[in-house]
């Protein structure tokens, strides 16, 4: 490890660590803005000069040169303080006076670096260049006229992405960074930029003057709009949540985000259930508490234990606990989380968990996906998959086609061919150092048992992707029968409590009383007979586990609106119309119940569900995959439905049209 020395401070630095990084590690500032922890090194702005010693008699750009053993670095001499004062100068020669009016104000780094490291004059009195606008789609607004050329954007597309839709056309001042041909960024992490960008060229389009960071209040939460459990934090005011950001979890998500967990929020306040709601000659009509909880009191009167609850995609832990306490006390075990009708054994976790780990999957060599498209059903797990293959991991798919931002190999739809690959790829896992199964929720039925056995065989990971946020969670509550959704319609309850569960088939219930306990008006409230009115996940604190067993808590972020309540609320007061007994009485009683029962609730971090069960050496994949589950990436949930900026990119990126307007 070379031995370097920062403005007098001697330090060991990691082997092929650039001088930027040595400065960091001596606990110095150095102002930057084309450097990014994770993208390429560009070398383009010119900020990061320090002087080092030996070397020329000039200052040199500091992300860009290797730390050597010897070195003397300076960032705090009178040569490093002139120059960038004269770089900042370069920068502002063309950046317009849009402080008060642009979006990136308060969190700007050219704001922050001009005061910090810039003249407190101009010398410029030329004309300024300006620039065109740009289309880059519903999610990004482009003001270019603000752009430093920093080529952030042109490289998280490139090589985080994976897809070639932003670049730079001209050179030197006629220079501009534009999507090709102008079409919008048509990929699941395209907004992703918008955090990248150090000053106001690239903003959110639909967060455009809306707010001030520093009138926002600030709340951790977690993504639950899939299984990736991703790290956010809700910026709200009022009762009204403005945006949600990524927040760096290197383990789960980095520091990325997927366009629908970013911007489904809007549908947070659209379409919401604020009123208790009755069937009434076949219509809904408005009612009270008191008469919801009597007319589900009637239904069992004759027998209590006749109620069956199924639980939504983005129902939190505490809420399934509560459901599952409540049905306990009634006498009944009829708890189902797979609403779409999967039925796969759940009698060990591990074996429908994502046991390599987001971080693990890095480091495969070999990847076998079946039955999942990757990109729409975890975004931020196909760039895990992209970093992979970046370092020489094959990858091969059982499924239809779909638009991989990565090599790979299509075996065809008939998941029967699991049962006879061709040689090379049980060579290509065979001479991997670590290898990977990825079985999606569309194959669990048909080639589960094959793909286990294929894992097993070839020593490599094997992982279930679920596109759920309430999946594992609910697992580890036990909401699971064996024969899944079947085995509820059988039993013919006389009240079906539907947590949020707005894709499942009413039908079978028909005969039921439909209790919807949810926060939108969508499918579930169309199918019900009796509305309550529910919190959402910002609305409410709740643990959820992601698909690879990691428990996550959200914290809450605004109250909900008009007479919804949070959940658990909702099933404790009905318990007490039920006459039973629960055991809790608030939210910490509530969740103590819970962790005692699953103690891994408790605790933060990957969950512990022992070893895999032994694989069947004859098992037989069979079955035809003809479709993937998510037939639309921007609209798979109630909230991102009920959001107009998801419908517009729904619309406008999958479906080539134009969105009508009101009068159309």
């Amino acid at each position: 490890m070379p031995k370097v020395t920062v403005d007098g401070q001697e330090l060991e630095v990691p082997e092929g660590a650039t001088v930027l990084q040595a400065c960091e590690l001596a606990g110095k500032e150095i102002p930057r803005f084309c450097y990014h922890e994770r993208l390429s090194i560009a070398g383009n702005c010119r900020m990061c000069l320090v002087e080092v010693k030996p070397g020329p008699p000039k200052p040199q750009a500091s992300c860009a040169l290797p730390a050597t053993e010897g070195q003397e670095i300076r960032t705090d001499s009178e040569m490093v303080k002139t120059a960038r004062e004269g770089v900042m100068e370069f920068l502002l020669i063309n950046h317009p006076l849009d402080c008060p009016i642009c979006d990136q104000g308060g969190e700007c780094d050219l704001q922050d670096q001009s005061v910090a490291y810039g003249r407190g004059a101009t010398r410029y009195d030329e004309n300024k260049r300006a620039v065109t606008e740009k289309y880059m789609g519903p999610l990004i607004k482009t003001v270019m006229t603000r752009c430093i050329h920093c080529t952030r954007c042109v490289r998280f597309s490139e090589e985080i992405a994976g897809v070639d839709e932003i670049g730079a056309v001209g050179r030197g001042e006629d220079m501009q960074i534009t999507t090709y041909l102008e079409q919008a960024a048509e990929h699941e992490l395209s907004a992703n930029v918008i955090d990248l960008c150090p000053v106001g060229a690239l903003t959110s389009r639909p967060y455009a003057f809306e707010a001030r960071p520093w009138e926002l209040k600030k709340t951790l939460s977690i993504d639950v709009s899939d299984a990736v459990g991703a790290n956010i934090r809700l910026d709200s005011r009022g009762r009204e949540v403005m945006r949600a950001l990524p927040r760096v979890n290197d383990a789960v998500n980095e520091e990325w985000l997927s366009d629908k967990g970013r911007y489904m929020v809007d549908g947070l306040s659209k379409r919401r259930l604020d009123k208790v709601f009755m069937r009434k000659r076949g219509k809904l009509q408005q009612a009270s508490w008191d008469d919801a909880f009597k007319a589900i009191a009637k239904q069992l009167k004759s027998d209590k234990s006749s109620i069956a609850a199924v639980a939504g995609d983005m129902v939190d832990c505490e809420t399934m606990f509560a459901a599952k306490s409540l049905l306990k006390a009634c006498g009944s075990t009829l708890i189902e989380g797979r609403q779409t009708g999967l039925d796969y054994d759940v009698s060990n976790l591990a074996a429908v968990n994502f046991n390599s780990t987001f971080e693990g999957l890095e480091h495969a060599k070999a990847i076998l996906i079946v039955g999942s498209h990757i990109r729409w059903e975890a975004p931020l797990v196909n760039v895990r998959i992209r970093k992979a293959v970046k370092r020489g991991a094959k990858v091969f798919v059982v499924g239809p086609k779909w638009d991989t931002t990565y090599p790979a190999e299509f075996l065809g739809e008939d998941l029967g061919v699991l049962n006879d690959l061709p040689g090379e790829i049980a060579d290509a896992f065979k001479d991997a150092d670590r290898g990977a199964v990825i079985v999606g929720g569309g194959a669990l039925k048909g080639a589960h048992a094959k793909a286990l056995a294929l894992a097993s065989d070839w020593g490599a990971d094997f992982n279930v992707l679920h596109f759920s946020a309430a999946r594992m969670g609910g697992l580890m509550l036990g909401f699971a029968q064996k024969g899944g959704m079947a085995d509820i319609a059988k039993a013919s309850p006389k009240v079906v409590l539907s947590l949020g569960a707005d894709e499942m088939n009413f039908e079978p219930f028909a005969d039921a009383l439909k209790v919807y306990i949810g926060h939108h008006g969508d499918r579930g409230a169309h199918a019900a007979d009796i509305i309550l009115p529910a919190a959402s996940y910002a609305e409410k604190d709740g643990t959820y586990v992601n698909t690879e067993g990691r428990v996550q808590f959200a914290e809450k972020a605004v109250f909900a609106p008009g007479d919804a309540r949070e959940d658990w609320t909702i099933l404790r007061a009905l318990a007490d119309a039920l006459k039973v007994e629960v055991g809790f009485d608030s939210f910490e009683q509530l969740q103590s119940a819970m962790i005692a029962e699953v103690p891994a609730l408790g605790e933060e971090g990957l969950a512990d569900y022992g070893a895999l069960p032994k694989a069947d050496a004859n098992a037989k994949a069979e079955g035809t995959m003809s479709a993937y589950p998510i037939k639309d990436f921007y609209l798979t949930n109630p909230i991102a439905r009920a959001s107009e900026v998801m419908q517009r990119c729904s619309s406008e990126l999958l479906h080539g049209g134009e969105l009508a307007e009101a009068a159309e």
